[in-house]
């Protein structure tokens, strides 16, 4: 695997001239910081909307297990012991 320290700091030593230029009393997220927030937030709410749909077709009453009981009265008590 090829030693990837070399590249970081080559990376870094470009960019920290850069972050020296901008006006650290001025830095605000600006527009992109705004449209990337923005769809983010309609994309929660978007799922937020599906998952309360998708909630109120769960039918959250258990259905009798018919063959359970069938087969532990079969067993008899012994097997019910566990």
């Amino acid at each position: 695997m090829p030693d990837m320290s070399a590249s970081v700091s080559l990376a870094v030593t470009h960019l920290v001239p850069l972050a020296k230029e901008v006006d650290q009393n001025k830095v605000t997220p600006g527009v992109l910081g705004f449209i990337v927030f923005a769809v983010m937030a309609l994309a929660v709410w978007g799922l937020m909307k599906s998952m309360s749909k998708h909630m109120q077709r769960v039918d959250f009453k258990e259905a009798p297990d018919t063959e359970g009981e069938k087969a532990g009265q079969k067993a008899g008590p012994s097997a019910q012991r566990g």
